[in-house]
């Protein structure tokens, strides 16, 4: 398939409105996903796969309805409550340290003052310091290094001081 084809194809994608799109052949893998307005992102791999049964099997569905939340979800969602999350504030790829060598800006259990460091976004070749705004304890980091992230992504949970 050729990379004219490609592209004909991600903007029929595009067009349909669907949300992904998986094709497998004996010689070529394409998955296209589009989230939101974004625009579409193409995955291609000529690494041979593996053919795909031509039949699935039925498996029936149940419909479940639940009337009050258990009490497994309920004391997660009041856990998380309580934290306040850190947002990235631009699109760019996120950076726990300023470089490799170096140890991590904030841990999980670190204390946080507003000003103090966290991360690093890389946009366009220049590493933006992103500081705290509150005061806190981290408590869970939502974002492997050295991935992109989105404008208003949320990068870290913070428990309030």
């Amino acid at each position: 398939m050729e990379t004219r084809e490609i592209q004909k194809l991600i903007d029929f994608i595009a067009q349909s409105g669907l949300d992904e799109v998986n094709i497998e052949t004996t010689d070529l893998k394409i998955k296209v996903k589009r989230y939101g307005s974004a625009p579409a992102v193409a995955s291609v791999s000529t690494a041979p796969a593996t053919p795909a049964p031509s039949f699935a099997p039925a498996v029936p569905t149940t419909a479940v309805t639940q009337s009050a939340p258990s009490e497994a979800v309920a004391s997660s969602q009041s856990a998380t409550q309580n934290l306040i999350t850190i947002k990235s504030p631009m699109i760019g790829t996120f950076y726990r340290a300023s470089s490799p060598e170096t140890p991590s800006f904030v841990s999980i259990g670190d204390e946080i003052k507003p000003g103090k460091v966290v991360c690093v976004i890389e946009a366009m070749k220049l590493f933006n310091e992103i500081e705290s705004e509150i005061s806190g304890k981290i408590v869970k980091v939502l974002v492997e290094n050295a991935t992109p992230v989105e404008f208003d992504q949320p990068l870290f949970l913070v428990e309030p001081a």
